[in-house]
């Protein structure tokens, strides 16, 4: 009689447990700084679709690769550069001011393969000097950044009259670079490869993540601050550099007003709704793709439902506000973890 008593209690046991791991299985997937991002982003996907049956179709897919590509290639620069403490508001000047460098460039005879690279290198610099003021002179780059947004911005009007101009074509390389199909987001997704195994895997990422945790005790280990921010800063214009002639190579014009701040807010917001914080010292390359994500299936939503564009961007101010309260929860939350 005993053994046959014993049974239900074990076969109780069994069933009360699996809820039990099933829950710690949950709470161990929320404690992934990118989780509760990307749900999001499945959930968005599933409603648009339900409520439009265009929505994941090739055409539209394309569609909604261009609106994600250019920010996120950005995001991944200003994260590096928010976790280090520091921010860059001439990301959106940057990403037009680039593809006309690259175009007086092959205007004057130069080759288009050799053009892109020029092009970069003088966003480079407008990086580097960003950096310098920022980190050698001691302005706050809030500062920085918002003096050379105007110039940049006046810069690329003066020198393109105001007037668009065809984007320069070459045949394999314009391919490439954006012309067709998704490449634009393909070359998004390499960049987000590169730069989270980057920020994970490189002393360069850990002395970044370092820097903006605790500045004076990294500068006491002997990191060397100066070069990590300014370093950072040159990476971050490089990027927008690089979005602005993928984006001007797929739609085959180069346009003076293009980017600009709102394409730099898209990027920070990716960035932030990602989980990155503005605080310094955190952030996630993946969760600033899937930020983008999610913006762009809002905005690509909005636009084949019919919705007025003025609502986008009230979204995009209730999502960053609603991001930062889940970050900040979640965060408590992989702490609490961590001490257990």
């Amino acid at each position: 009689m005993s053994a046959h008593t014993q049974k239900p209690a074990q076969t109780d046991a069994g069933t009360a447990s699996r809820p039990h791991i099933g829950t710690r299985s949950l709470h161990g997937f929320l404690k992934i700084r990118e989780a509760s991002i990307l749900v999001v982003a499945i959930l968005l996907i599933i409603y648009f679709e339900s409520s439009n049956s265009n929505f994941v179709t090739r055409p539209n897919l394309q569609t909604l690769s261009q609106f994600v590509a250019a920010p996120v290639i950005i995001a991944c620069g200003e994260i590096m550069l928010l976790i280090c403490g520091e921010i860059d508001l001439s990301a959106g000047m940057t990403f037009a001011l680039a593809p006309f460098l690259m175009y007086f460039a092959h205007d004057a005879g130069i080759p288009l393969i050799i053009a892109f690279p020029l092009a970069l290198v003088g966003i480079g610099l407008i990086g580097l000097f960003n950096g310098f003021v920022s980190v050698k002179l001691r302005v706050p780059s809030f500062v920085t950044t918002l003096g050379t947004m105007f110039l940049i911005n006046g810069f690329t009007l003066t020198i393109s009259r105001g007037f668009p101009v065809d984007t320069p074509t070459d045949g394999l390389f314009t391919v490439l670079m954006g012309n067709e199909g998704f490449a634009e987001i393909i070359w998004a997704v390499i960049v987000v490869l590169v730069m989270h195994g980057m920020l994970r895997n490189t002393r360069w990422g850990l002395h970044t993540t370092a820097v903006g945790g605790n500045l004076i005790g990294s500068a006491e280990s002997g990191i060397n601050v100066t070069r990590i921010k300014m370093g950072n800063f040159v990476l971050t214009a490089v990027l927008a550099g690089l979005a602005g002639i993928l984006e001007a190579s797929r739609i085959g014009s180069t346009d003076p007003l293009a980017g600009g701040a709102n394409m730099m807010f898209l990027a920070v917001a990716a960035a932030v709704i990602g989980g990155t914080s503005l605080m310094g010292g955190s952030g996630t390359i993946i969760g600033g793709l899937f930020g983008g994500l999610v913006l762009g299936v809002l905005q690509d939503g909005f636009t084949i439902n019919g919705i007025n564009a003025f609502t986008f961007n009230i979204i995009i101010g209730a999502a960053i506000l609603i991001a930062m309260v889940f970050n900040i929860h979640f965060a408590r939350l992989r702490m609490t973890g961590r001490r257990k």
